[in-house]
C-alpha cells in the first residue's frame, strides 16, 4: 500500500519554524502512560510524531509518562514498545518520566524558593470547594502565604515520607481568579506511599503531576514540538507557565490536534480496562478490542493502520470516524495480497454417488486470480465433500437463489458441476446429508445443453481439516456509546453478537500449514488470519468481510473544513 507524505496544519507550523530559523532540527516524542495497552487512537499519535520526525529527518523519542505507579505495570511498558515497533517505527531514545524525578524535584524547589509554590493541607473536598466554578473565582488557600522556609521544610518532609497520603500537596501559586481552571493554583506533587514503581522501586513516595512533569520532560529532551490532543489545549497556559518560571533553556511549542473518535467502540483506557477486568472480552488483545494488540491479532497489518491514520488526517476539529473507513484500508490491502483458500463454516456433507469410492483427484488451483506470481496449490477432490449449509435449500425461495436445491445443479469452485438427488433428514426433520451426483465432463468446462449459474465453495470431507472460525461484529451496537445519555451504563450497548464461533468448520488441507497471523481470503466468506493465541489447534479470526455490510460509503462524519 503506497504511503504519501501528508500535509496538515502542524506541518505548516513546523515549516514556518524551520524557515524562520526558530529551530534547527525537528524533535518530537510519543509519551504514553503505561497503564494499559495502546489503542487505535494512540496509533494516530504514533504515526503523527514518528512520521514527522522521519519526513523532516529529525528525531522522535518514546517516553513513558510513569508518574502514577498505582496504575502502571511493566507488562504495559513491554506491550507499548512492541506496538510502536510493530507499526514500523523505531525511537531515537527510550526515556521514562521517572528518569527525571530528581530534576523535577529540584525544579519544584526552585519554584518554592521563588515564592511560586506552596505546601497546602486542604483536603481534596476542601480544595474543590475553594477552587470556585467557571462563573465564580476561587478562594486562596489558607496555606498560600506560608513562608519559603516553611514550604521548603514541609516539602522535604513530604519526600521523606513523614506525612500520610492526601494530607499535603505542593501547589503552584498562580491565580485563583483565573478564567482557566487549570491555572487556579494547580497541584504539582502528591504523596503516594507504599507503592513500588516499576522503574524506581520504593525510592520515592512523592510523585509529580502530569502537568508539571510533561513540559519539563519535553524541555530536558530538547523537544521542539509537543503534539497533544485537544483536551490539553486548556492546559497549554500551565505548560508554558512552568517552563517560563524555572531555569531551563529549551521551551518546546505545544500544538493540539483532534483525538480519534471511532464509532461502535470506546477509546477510553478506563473503559477498555473495565472490559478486560470484568471478563467481557478475552483480554487486551481480544480481536474485538480497538487496541493495537487486538487489531494485530484480528489480522490488521501495520500498513493498513498507517493508511487509516493518513486518511483521517490531522485537524483541529473533533470528528467521528466510521468503522468502515478502517475496514476499507485492510480490505483494499488484502484484496491484493491475501492468497485464496476455501473454508466451510457450517458443513453439510454431500456424497456424490457416481464418483468412485477410492478415487481422489488433485486439482491444481491458483492462489490468487490476479497474481500469477503467487503460484498454485493442490486441492484434493473426493467422493464425499462438505458444502456450506447456507448454500442448500430444498426449494429455492426465489429466482435469485443460485445455489444448490433438491433436483438442481450448481458448480463447485474449481471443480465439477454437481446435482442434489436426495435429502437425508434426522428424526427432527433436519437435513443432515445430501446424496448427489457429478458430471465428469464439466471439470473446467460448461455442461452441454444446459446453463449452470451458481458457484459454491467446498472442502473434501476426507482431506479437510477441522477448525474453529471466529466471525466478528462491532463490539458495541451504538455508534457513540459514550454520548448516549438514555442509558446509565455504556456497557448496555455491548453487542451480544460481536463474536460468533463456528466450531465445526472444515478448511482445505493447505491451511494446516498456515503460520500464526497468516492472512487469507476464504472464498465467498471474507478475509481471515490464523489466530496467534491458539497454538494447539486451527483457529482463524475474521479480519474483515468481503464487502461493507454496515454503511453506504466509508467516510468521516463532520470533517473539519
Amino acid at each position: 500500500m503506497e504511503e504519501s507524505k501528508p500535509t496538515n496544519f502542524i506541518r505548516s507550523i513546523i515549516d514556518e519554524d524551520l524557515a524562520a530559523g526558530r529551530i534547527q532540527q525537528v524533535v518530537t516524542r510519543f509519551p504514553p502512560e503505561p497503564n494499559g495497552y495502546l489503542h487505535i487512537g494512540h496509533a494516530k499519535s504514533i504515526v503523527l510524531n514518528f512520521g514527522i520526525a522521519q519526513d523532516y529527518h529529525g528525531r522522535c523519542n518514546l517516553r513513558f509518562d510513569d508518574t502514577n505507579p498505582a496504575k502502571e505495570e511493566e507488562e504495559f511498558v513491554a506491550a507499548i514498545e512492541h506496538d510502536v515497533q510493530w507499526l514500523g517505527y523505531q525511537w531515537d531514545e527510550l526515556r521514562f518520566a521517572s528518569d527525571y524525578f530528581e530534576q523535577l524535584y529540584t525544579y519544584a524547589i526552585e519554584l518554592i524558593e521563588k515564592g511560586l509554590a506552596y505546601v497546602c493541607e486542604l483536603s481534596a473536598e476542601q480544595t474543590r470547594a475553594y477552587r470556585g466554578t467557571l462563573k465564580e473565582p476561587g478562594k486562596n488557600s489558607p496555606y498560600r502565604d506560608r513562608s519559603v522556609a516553611e514550604n521548603l521544610d514541609l516539602f522535604q518532609r513530604m519526600r521523606a515520607g513523614e506525612f500520610e497520603d492526601g494530607s499535603r500537596v505542593l501547589r503552584a501559586k498562580i491565580d485563583m481568579a483565573s478564567p482557566n481552571m487549570n491555572m487556579r493554583d494547580p497541584v504539582l506533587y502528591r504523596i503516594r506511599r507504599g507503592l513500588i514503581h516499576h522503574q524506581t522501586g520504593d525510592a520515592w513516595c512523592l510523585y509529580p503531576m502530569y502537568d508539571f512533569t510533561h513540559p519539563i520532560s519535553d524541555a530536558l529532551e530538547g523537544i521542539t514540538h509537543s503534539l497533544c490532543t485537544l483536551e490539553f489545549e486548556d492546559h497549554r497556559p500551565l505548560y508554558d507557565w512552568v517552563l517560563e518560571h524555572i531555569t531551563i533553556a529549551c521551551h518546546p511549542r505545544q500544538i493540539e490536534f483532534s483525538r480519534l473518535n471511532l464509532q461502535y467502540t470506546v477509546m477510553s483506557k478506563r473503559k477498555l480496562t473495565q472490559l478486560v477486568d470484568e471478563g467481557l472480552v478475552e483480554g487486551w488483545d481480544d480481536p474485538r478490542m480497538p487496541t493495537i494488540a487486538g487489531l494485530r491479532r484480528r489480522g490488521y497489518t501495520p500498513a493498513s493502520i498507517r493508511e487509516f491514520c493518513r486518511r483521517i488526517g490531522i485537524t483541529k476539529s473533533d470528528n467521528s470516524v466510521e468503522m468502515e473507513l478502517l475496514e476499507s484500508c485492510i480490505r483494499e490491502e488484502l484484496e491484493v495480497s491475501a492468497p485464496r483458500r476455501m473454508a466451510v463454516l457450517r458443513p453439510l456433507k454431500l456424497t456424490l454417488s457416481n464418483y468412485p469410492e477410492d478415487k481422489v483427484e488433485s486439482l491444481t488451483v491458483v492462489n490468487h486470480p490476479k497474481r500469477e506470481e503467487m503460484g498454485t496449490r493442490a486441492l484434493p477432490f473426493s467422493r464425499e465433500i462438505y458444502i456450506d449449509r447456507h448454500d442448500f435449500t430444498e426449494v429455492a425461495p426465489n429466482k435469485k437463489f443460485k445455489r444448490l436445491v433438491t433436483g438442481g445443479e450448481v458448480r463447485l469452485r474449481y471443480g465439477y458441476v454437481v446435482r442434489c438427488d436426495e435429502v437425508i433428514k434426522n428424526a427432527a426433520g433436519e437435513v443432515v446429508e445430501l446424496i448427489g451426483s457429478y458430471d465428469p465432463q464439466t471439470l473446467g468446462k460448461n455442461p452441454q445443453g444446459r446453463k449452470v449459474k451458481g458457484v459454491i465453495h467446498w472442502v473434501s470431507a476426507e482431506h479437510g481439516l477441522p477448525a474453529e472460525i471466529r466471525v466478528y461484529d462491532r463490539l458495541l451496537s451504538h455508534p457513540a456509546p459514550d454520548s448516549d445519555k438514555s442509558v446509565e451504563d455504556w456497557k448496555t450497548h455491548l453487542n451480544p453478537r460481536s463474536l460468533i464461533r463456528y466450531t465445526e468448520a472444515r478448511v482445505e488441507p493447505a491451511l494446516g500449514e498456515a503460520e500464526s497471523l497468516a492472512r487469507f481470503q476464504f472464498e465467498r466468506e471474507g478475509y481471515f488470519c490464523r489466530d496467534s493465541a491458539a497454538t494447539d489447534s486451527l483457529v482463524f479470526n475474521q479480519v474483515v468481510a468481503l464487502r461493507d455490510t454496515w454503511a453506504k460509503i466509508a467516510q468521516v462524519i463532520n470533517p473539519a473544513p
